[in-house]
């Protein structure tokens, strides 16, 4: 657990993209997360590598089988989140570096809004998201009806936006009071945001039925 991480009112996720997906070949997705001081708390990159991992990921898309791994700031193991193939609803299992479950992610069924809960080790509902779809950028994390979180994609660039599937986002701890776990579980839910609605699916980056059925 990052312990510095129940005082910070921010945080920023910097995706790191390769030369490769200038051309449209997808790759391993890899992360940097940074304090509201810009000084590097984290970092997190998908396991799967070897020739196979490539072509499932342009095969597959978002849809593939995949571990991300986080790190410290001093490369020490922190969690991983295990996303199983699913072809609907979409889940990420997240555990800390010993292997005990931290909690999951599971995307609900939404007409014209996109929709997930969060859930703790015991499968009890901690937050809920839902944006409708006209706010393709913000992700709203409330507790009880109330809003403790929100992720926001950032502009990446012109080129960036255009041609990669790099993406930036802010994480706005606007609650105090939550707790350790459950910032390491928003954490682990804005790279899962990304992966659910910004990265390429299976070679069309604009499947709108995609995003809201499966």
């Amino acid at each position: 657990m990052l312990p510095s991480l129940q005082t910070q009112a921010h945080v920023y996720v910097k995706q790191r993209h390769e030369i490769a997906e200038w051309i449209g070949f997808e790759t391993r997705n890899k992360y940097e997360f940074y304090d509201q001081n810009m000084q590097v708390l984290a970092f997190a990159a998908e396991q799967r590598r070897g020739f196979l991992g490539a072509i499932v990921r342009q095969i597959f898309g978002h849809w593939r089988t995949f571990d991300l791994h986080f790190f410290t700031a001093d490369r020490q193991p922190l969690m991983r989140a295990h996303h199983p193939f699913r072809w609907y609803y979409q889940r990420l299992e997240v555990t800390d570096a010993q292997g005990q479950k931290l909690g999951d992610m599971q995307r609900r069924f939404a007409i014209f809004s996109k929709k997930f809960a969060l859930s703790d080790d015991l499968g009890q509902s901690l937050i809920e998201m839902e944006s409708p779809f006209w706010r393709i950028w913000t992700f709203p994390l409330k507790k009880r009806g109330t809003q403790v979180a929100c992720i926001k994609k950032k502009w990446s660039g012109l080129l960036a936006e255009a041609m990669t599937d790099k993406d930036n986002f802010q994480i706005d701890f606007e609650d105090p009071k939550l707790s350790v776990k459950e910032r390491h579980l928003i954490l682990a839910a804005a790279l899962f945001i990304d992966l659910l609605y910004f990265e390429k699916k299976a070679g069309d980056k604009s499947s709108f039925l995609s995003d809201i059925f499966s």
